[in-house]
């Protein structure tokens, strides 16, 4: 007969009904179903759990079972605990929540939206949670009581001059870049900047790309009717040596620093060769520089605008040394650029906002922006160390690259199984991504079967869990 009716702590003064499965493990079947009362919403977000003695007297276990349960589920992210307050469902979960007045207020979910994942490797930001937030707001309030008062009036274009001039110090002294400030102007992303080059009419297609890169950057740039002509890839990076076959062929853009998303830098010889290219040719190198930062096992990797700053133009934001909420990123401009490029930021209404350009600025002169980095550098090097442990130990034959820097790895497959692993991993609660889809539609160069696995946006508790997710859904090595 199934057990039921755990009485919480006196002090609680209320019941909790669990019903546990006659068959299977006790823990399995604690951790079951306190799973199914979290997700059915009759545990909200917030409730405070029995402890270990009182809820395992009750259910007639040991103590054990029921600290291993609560462990188990908070390393998944179902629940939390802090010393001195207890072990409470997790705030923030999707649920069901029929039966329960959290339910009954949550909005309706849009439809066709995707559940939240309960194991969250995608690529693409940073760990939300390592904001530097007292650092920020002290640059922020040290900023606006030292901004002139013509900082909140009409201003330049090209950006606020105290985060262009730090900006420029910042890049010679990081990254290599040669500008002066006259040359830098600020954007708010990555994306946006593509808009301003593209959409509004500096440059014009057809451009080379990458054969992998974000699809999201192709439809940008199809939408302003640029046509891009893929570039092959091997360990060494674009083989730059294909620009020669494409005469209509007058800008190129790469990620140098560590290819997005296979991994690895351009190798020094090919980087000469593309600037050799865009010198003999009149055309640019677009160098988008997006996780410059982070390196682990090799030695800084410069900007190739270092080389010929008046062939390259350098792209790069905050978005993964800070946050994509924070709305900045910069152009380094050639000279007969920028005159074009602030025409088409047009007006003031879409630049970028000036409290966070200033703080921006603050934040990198005081030296909070270097600490920042090299700590998220440290953290992120540990997550990577341990995803590469967890292969080694659980599924030593799946072979990560790329992981010499970045925010990612990629996992190679055996062929054929890209989709069934994804799909796997789609039905476990883990979001991964194929490689397949950052393939270039009109890519030469064979396909690839992989994964690309971001271990920077999981929460720090839930990473554990979310590695060992992964490792289950991985092909066996007899495939």
């Amino acid at each position: 007969m199934a057990e039921s009716w755990v009485n919480l702590a006196e002090r609680i003064g209320s019941d909790l009904h669990l019903e546990l499965p006659g068959t299977g493990g006790r823990r399995a079947a604690l951790i079951r179903a306190l799973r199914d009362a979290v997700r059915g919403g009759r545990l909200a977000p917030g409730t405070l759990l029995p402890p270990y003695r009182s809820l395992a007297a009750d259910l007639g276990v040991a103590r054990n079972t029921v600290a291993d349960a609560y462990a188990e589920l908070v390393a998944e992210g179902w629940l939390t605990a802090r010393q001195g307050s207890g072990t409470r469902v997790a705030t923030g979960l999707r649920t069901e929540g029929a039966g329960t007045e959290a339910g009954r207020a949550a909005p309706a979910a849009t439809p066709g939206a995707a559940a939240r994942p309960v194991h969250d490797l995608r690529q693409g930001q940073p760990d939300a949670a390592s904001f530097p937030r007292t650092a920020w707001l002290a640059s922020a309030r040290r900023a606006v009581n030292a901004a002139p008062h013509d900082a909140f009036g009409p201003g330049d274009p090209r950006g606020r001059p105290e985060l262009r001039r730090a900006l420029a110090a910042y890049l010679a002294r990081v990254r290599g870049v040669r500008t002066d400030p006259d040359r830098v102007v600020v954007c708010s992303g990555f994306a946006h900047a593509l808009r301003l080059l593209f959409g509004g009419g500096v440059l014009g297609g057809p451009l080379a790309v990458e054969s992998y890169g974000l699809p999201f950057h192709r439809s940008l740039l199809a939408a302003a009717s640029v046509r891009t002509v893929p570039l092959a890839l091997d360990d060494d990076g674009a083989r730059v040596e294909e620009l020669a076959a494409h005469d209509a062929v007058r800008a190129v853009l790469l990620t140098p620093a560590h290819q997005f998303p296979t991994g690895g830098p351009l190798r020094p010889e090919r980087r000469a060769a593309v600037v050799e290219w865009a010198r003999e040719r009149g055309a640019l190198v677009l160098e988008d520089d997006y996780d410059g930062e982070f390196r682990y096992d090799r030695r800084p990797v410069g900007a190739v605008q270092g080389l010929d700053p008046e062939h390259v133009l350098y792209l790069g934001s905050v978005s993964k040394s800070l946050s994509p909420a924070v709305r900045l990123g910069w152009m380094v401009l050639p000279e007969r650029l920028v005159d074009a490029v602030l025409a088409a930021k047009g007006d003031r209404e879409a630049w970028t906002g000036v409290t966070d350009q200033l703080t921006l600025a603050d934040l990198i002169e005081s030296g909070a922006y270097d600490r920042h980095v090299r700590r998220m550098r440290q953290r992120y090097r540990r997550r990577r160390d341990a995803l590469v442990t967890a292969l080694a130990e659980r599924a030593p034959h799946i072979r990560p690259t790329g992981v010499a820097a970045g925010l990612h790895a990629v996992l190679r497959l055996p062929p054929g199984t890209e989709r069934s692993v994804v799909r796997a991993a789609a039905r476990r609660g883990l979001a991964v991504e194929a490689l397949a889809d950052y393939r270039h539609p009109g890519a030469a160069m064979p396909p690839r079967d992989g994964l690309v696995v971001g271990y920077a946006t999981p929460p720090e508790h839930a990473y554990a869990a979310a590695l060992r997710a992964l490792c289950e859904v991985l092909p066996p090595a007899s495939l």
